[in-house]
């Protein structure tokens, strides 16, 4: 079975796309009253990492995990209280971001059922 997410950076082919979609995200992050605590003052680090992250995961280059080593992604998380109501926050930027970027239109439905699940592993605090 192929991992259709996995051939998402093919078809962009390029990292502009990925960095244009992580900066709007960001942009709602900024005004989010939930996921803004969660985040340092500067975004700079934060928003290069999950650029390089998202386009390691959906095929593109590894330089992620060259930089970082395995993304251990809830390990990474585990110092920040992440519940029903910040995985919601989240998925809500992170869509208003995906439709706001052309180029990701045709794998909307794939990114959406990645960020669903992904977000919700990430969730470290009882229900």
């Amino acid at each position: 079975m192929q991992d259709p997410l996995g051939k998402i950076y093919k078809d962009i082919g390029r990292d502009e796309p990925y960095h244009q979609l992580v900066e709007e995200f960001y942009n709602g992050v900024e005004r989010d009253p939930v996921l803004r605590p969660l985040y340092p003052q500067d975004l700079t680090e934060s928003k290069r990492h999950l650029s390089l992250f998202l386009i390691q995961r959906t095929g593109g280059h590894g330089t992620y995990s060259q930089e970082r080593g395995h993304p251990r992604m809830r390990g990474r998380h585990m110092p920040f209280k992440i519940g029903v109501a910040e995985r919601d926050a989240w998925l809500v930027n992170m869509n208003d971001a995906l439709y706001k970027v052309e180029e990701f239109a045709a794998h909307r439905a794939v990114l959406n059922e990645f960020f669903i699940e992904f977000a919700t592993f990430l969730i470290n605090q009882p229900v």
